[in-house]
């Protein structure tokens, strides 16, 4: 049972006060807060489970091992995966990166992102088309904000070898056809990346039914600590796709002739991971599932029509991707007025938006806007927290008038 009273008091900081206001944590694009659950789960572990894992013969080790393997079954489970085609990054950028630069692709291919990408998704790529002689190209946007799904066809040509696609926008919170553009990726042969960093905390994923061939998210915005992300890859990928770090953890044998390679994930992991990290997403996923991703999913597309209504009627607010499929993401603009002031006002009232370009910045080059005032909605917040804000805004109007 959805309890939005209990769910506040499981998350500490939301006690916090702000400029003598009560915090109202608007900015869940960039971090979710941790419930009492995670962070009593990396404190546990601190005081009584700390122990590097795989190599031990010692119980702490072994007990160390256990509860990271038991955390790979129960992450790869909530998006629908198999175990043995996961593996634990630093997050969605390190996981965009190891797949980027692991792919054996054949100078001057060509890579298709889109206009809306998170830099993640489009740094790692442009890099390796400097290194290549590739060239990277980009689906294009509509006026609402959609994506022109009928360009991809016509951008694919016998050159073209990888779609990477962000599955929800950060900025705009518009939820992408992904299942149709990997399939027509596919039908043409294309290697398909999903960025499903935004889309993992607000909705129901199943990597098996998207299609892709590999999926990347990150901990930090599904409630888990940060420095600790999942990169999925299709099992037949496991052993292809090259590596590009190595180190304990990941060998058979070494000598200095020769070294074999684990099979499997542990293959991609090399070092001391981040073990802690690792315990707190299987805590922040189980957690999860105790109050039931469909039901925060709800309250949350709750949370964004309100508060979209109210913006919509007040006259100096322009909203940004302004259309009915969305994630609890709303980024718009002040009539007359930069973000940064908008923000650094709001805050005055406790209230945490982001304001910048997202690190999107192509896509404000495409809505000619330097920027954007960006909320972003999580189980926690409340319709109360909405109207407030929308009051907040209104009296930061009328002082930057």
């Amino acid at each position: 049972m959805f309890d939005i009273n209990i769910i506040r008091k499981d998350f500490p900081i939301l006690s916090k006060t702000i400029n003598g206001k009560p915090l109202i944590y608007f900015d869940n694009g960039a971090t979710t807060q941790k419930p009492k659950a995670v962070i009593d789960a990396l404190v546990k572990y601190y005081s009584e489970q700390n122990a590097n894992i795989h190599r031990g013969v010692h119980t702490l080790s072994r007990e160390a091992t256990i509860l990271f393997e038991e955390a790979r079954k129960n992450v790869a489970k909530f998006i629908g995966a198999s175990e043995e085609e996961l593996i634990f990054t630093a997050g969605t950028t390190d996981g965009i990166n190891i797949v980027a630069s692991g792919l054996n692709l054949p100078g001057g291919s060509e890579i298709i992102v889109t206009e809306m990408e998170h830099h993640s998704n489009i740094l790692p790529w442009q890099l390796w088309c400097e290194r290549n002689n590739g060239k990277l190209k980009f689906i294009p946007l509509n006026k609402d904000g959609t994506l022109q799904v009928e360009k991809l066809n016509e951008l694919i040509t016998p050159n073209t070898k990888v779609l990477a696609i962000t599955h929800v926008s950060n900025t705009l919170g518009i939820i992408n056809p992904v299942k149709e553009l990997v399939k027509t990726a596919k039908e043409k042969g294309l290697i398909v990346l999903i960025d499903g960093a935004q889309s993992v905390p607000h909705m129901k994923v199943n990597v098996q039914e998207l299609g892709a061939d590999f999926f990347v998210f990150s901990g930090h915005k599904v409630y888990a600590p940060t420095g600790v992300g999942v990169l999925w890859m299709n099992k037949n990928w496991i052993s292809k796709l090259q590596l590009v770090k190595a180190g304990g953890g990941t060998i058979k044998t070494v000598s200095f002739e020769k070294t074999e390679y684990a099979d499997g994930t542990l293959r991609f992991e090399p070092g001391t991971p981040n073990i802690e990290g690792v315990i707190g997403l299987a805590a922040a996923i189980h957690y999860v599932n105790a109050i039931g991703i469909e039901s925060i999913s709800n309250h949350e597309h709750t949370l964004l029509e309100h508060a979209t209504k109210q913006l919509n009627e007040i006259k100096e607010v322009e909203i940004y991707g302004n259309t009915k499929n969305k994630a609890g993401v709303i980024s718009f603009n002040v009539k007359g007025a930069h973000p940064f002031d908008v923000g650094t006002l709001l805050d005055k009232y406790g209230i945490a938006v982001r304001t910048g370009h997202h690190c999107t910045q192509p896509l404000m080059s495409c809505l000619h806007i330097p920027g954007t005032v960006r909320a972003s909605f999580a189980m926690y917040n409340t319709l109360e927290e909405v109207d407030q804000f929308i009051e907040a805004l209104k009296k930061s109007i009328k002082m930057l008038s």
